[in-house]
């Protein structure tokens, strides 16, 4: 029989040594809190943004030139307009100043005014048609860029990097919270390249081109008509600065209601089983009234600074009625192509000016959703491989851990100088009371966690030198609640190895003691399970996890309390049958039942954090301690259940008297 032996020295990995942890929920974590923004500077924010802008050039040109060339055609037509007009003004009265015709053309003498005017209203539709068509090219341009490219790609983006965090990254943050990052915030950071980078050209452009326009026609009519704008500039930099920490606040207030709708709906069988649905729909009817009430403060900022923006653009039209009507009068303005495409222009101009709202309020929204999406993007993916890691194809299952300690918080160590040496092949059973350390010692094997003092080994090899890839496919797991995806039996059974046969898949189920209630399902290994594997029982779902550890046939097996959503019928059953499986793997079980003990070579007990007890069941049963209490008080428990049996059959005999512990003890 195999034995623990001592561990082959003490050491530590030169690198993780020491490394603080950090606790879950703490603020100094790599959580995603929301305090955690106001130290963000937003220039930063901007500049990278701007970056990401520039990943998306080829896209963001195509749409400034459309945008361009649909205000080339917009000045086009307004500029026929005031040429048609002053047309038909001189043809009127031949004392009024003959039109100026663009780019010094002049019709032929023969054309009548007639002429003129059908060929300048020609030109109008021909611009206007033009326009439409431009008008449905550029919006699919821009769909093509914010939904096919910029979204998905954000959001692909930050689900991969959710895929490489560690779980510390997971038991910080609540799943609300990462969830609306993906979706809500992405999109948000998304509409920053169209609605704010790409409109913000445009609209620089366009007034930039106004501007000028109006200068050729009138300057003093131009000045006069913009005194208003540093207003408008001065009245959008307030907006932004007291609209910024609404949108922070916003973004917090969903996290938490899309949070109590996934705990509602993952524990939808608590809620009712304690019937308190009631309360559970008042909570989430709070949450999301909060959600409202800050939209609603923020929609009534925006109502206030629009109508603002509208009323002095109006303002500049009223100026515009006065003066320039004072200049038409003198003799310094001209009516068609000066006052009246004027007129024109400054309304042009006054609508940029207000879309200056929209694009100010959109660069908020997309700050606040860009730190947050930053944000997982820049947590440090704690557990990585090594720039050059050890090959280990194929490991032998030889498990040391030597003088390990561990503690999700500085202060706090959960596990104490931990060593042991497990030879390959070997079965370890780890008992403990509940909190002392079992599944914490479980998870640094496969990296979940790295140790913070000592290191762990895999046939000689610190697992921190070895590729993680690597590592964890020598590595089967099957944890205390199995999680199934909502798929065919099959294909959650090779979850991990998606290439097996159906014949691998039906031999890990035999193994697992499933391909029994598997065949009786209405479609056998393609019948479709619900989310969570909800339509099953608990222990066909642990079945099912057990089968999809056994496929990959791994060198190291580990069961974290496997068994424990398992009748003793089926777990006999299991157990049996996997008496093939474990043979030649080294297996580590967290147990609480005599029946998985037994048929462990060693025993390890565990109290809070620290290793207190080595051997076999038989070894420990012959010393004090924990293990032998709670061992013979479930004894004593299982006796007493066979008794009861006897005594309900009037034809059973009364077994002999039992001996009950003197000491008491704790479930193993």
């Amino acid at each position: 029989m195999p034995a623990l032996e001592p561990p082959p020295g003490q050491g530590c990995h030169p690198q993780p040594c020491g490394t603080k942890t950090l606790p879950p929920g703490s603020s100094n974590s790599s959580s995603l809190a929301l305090s955690q923004q106001s130290d963000v500077s937003q220039w930063k924010l901007v500049l990278r943004l701007l970056k990401l802008t520039w990943r998306f050039r080829r896209g963001c040109v195509n749409v400034l030139f459309l945008n361009f060339v649909l205000l080339a055609f917009g000045l086009a037509g307004l500029g026929l307009v005031g040429l048609g007009l002053d047309v038909i003004r001189h043809a009127v009265d031949p004392e009024v100043p003959a039109p100026k015709w663009p780019f010094g053309y002049q019709p032929p003498e023969s054309w009548s005014p007639m002429f003129l005017t059908g060929v300048i209203a020609a030109g109008i539709l021909l611009s206007s048609g033009l326009r439409s068509l431009l008008r449905w090219v550029a919006a699919l341009a821009t769909a093509d860029l914010v939904q096919r490219k910029l979204i998905v790609n954000l959001r692909t983006e930050v689900y991969d990097k959710l895929q490489r965090l560690s779980f510390r990254f997971f038991d910080a943050n609540n799943s609300g919270s990462i969830i609306n990052r993906v979706t809500g915030d992405t999109t948000q950071l998304a509409n920053f390249v169209n609605n704010v980078v790409v409109q913000t050209l445009t609209l620089l452009l366009s007034l930039l081109l106004y501007f000028l326009y109006m200068l050729a026609i009138n300057v003093k009519l131009t000045m006069a008509c913009l005194i208003t704008t540093p207003i408008l500039l001065v009245l959008t930099i307030q907006f932004s600065r007291t609209v910024k920490p609404a949108y922070r606040k916003n973004r917090e207030l969903v996290d938490k209601m899309i949070n109590t709708l996934s705990e509602s709906i993952q524990g939808i069988h608590v809620v009712k089983g304690f019937a308190i649905a009631d309360r559970e729909q008042e909570k989430f009817a709070q949450d999301n009234a909060n959600v409202r009430d800050q939209h609603r403060w923020i929609f009534t900022r925006v109502t206030i600074f629009q109508p603002t923006i509208g009323f002095l653009t109006h303002v500049n039209l009223a100026i515009l009625l006065c003066y320039g009507g004072y200049l038409f009068i003198q003799g310094e303005l001209a009516f068609g192509s000066g006052l009246v495409v004027f007129a024109g222009l400054l309304n042009q101009f006054s609508g940029q000016i207000a879309n200056i709202a929209q694009i100010s309020n959109t660069v908020q929204a997309s700050l606040t959703a860009s730190a947050r999406v930053f944000e997982v993007l820049d947590s440090p993916v704690e557990i990585t491989s090594p720039p050059n890691p050890v090959s280990l194809p194929k490991a032998r299952g030889r498990v040391t851990f030597e003088n390990v300690s561990f503690g999700y918080k500085p202060s706090e160590m959960v596990l104490e100088d931990i060593s042991f040496d497990v030879p390959a092949g070997a079965c370890i059973a780890i008992v403990g009371a509940t909190g002392a350390g079992k599944s914490t010692l479980l998870s640094l094997i496969p990296r979940f966690y790295d140790a913070v003092q000592g290191r762990v080994m895999i046939d000689g090899h610190d697992v921190r030198d070895l590729d993680l890839d690597e590592l964890r496919r020598n590595i089967g797991l099957v944890f205390q609640e199995s999680f199934l995806f909502s798929n065919t039996i099959a294909a959650n059974i090779s979850f991990g190895y998606p290439q097996a046969s159906r014949e691998q898949i039906i031999a890990a189920a035999k193994v697992a003691a499933a391909h029994d209630f598997i065949m009786d399902l209405p479609k056998g290994y393609d019948t479709v399970i619900g989310e969570h594997g909800s339509d099953l029982s608990g222990g066909q779902r642990q079945r099912l996890a057990i089968a999809r550890a056994v496929l990959l046939e791994p060198s190291i097996l580990i069961l974290d309390d496997a068994t424990a959503a398992i009748d003793p019928q089926t777990e006999h059953e299991i157990l049996t049958a996997m008496d093939r499986a474990m043979e030649g793997r080294t297996t580590f079980v967290v147990a609480h039942r005599l029946s998985t003990l037994r048929r462990s070579d060693m025993v390890l007990v565990l109290e809070k954090g620290r290793i207190v007890q080595v051997g076999t069941h038989e070894q420990l049963m012959t010393v004090g301690g924990h293990y032998r209490k709670a061992a013979r008080l479930q004894i004593g428990d299982e006796e007493s259940k066979r008794l009861l049996g006897l005594l309900e059959s009037p034809e059973s005999e009364m077994p002999p008297a039992l001996e009950t512990p003197a000491d008491g003890g704790n479930q193993l």
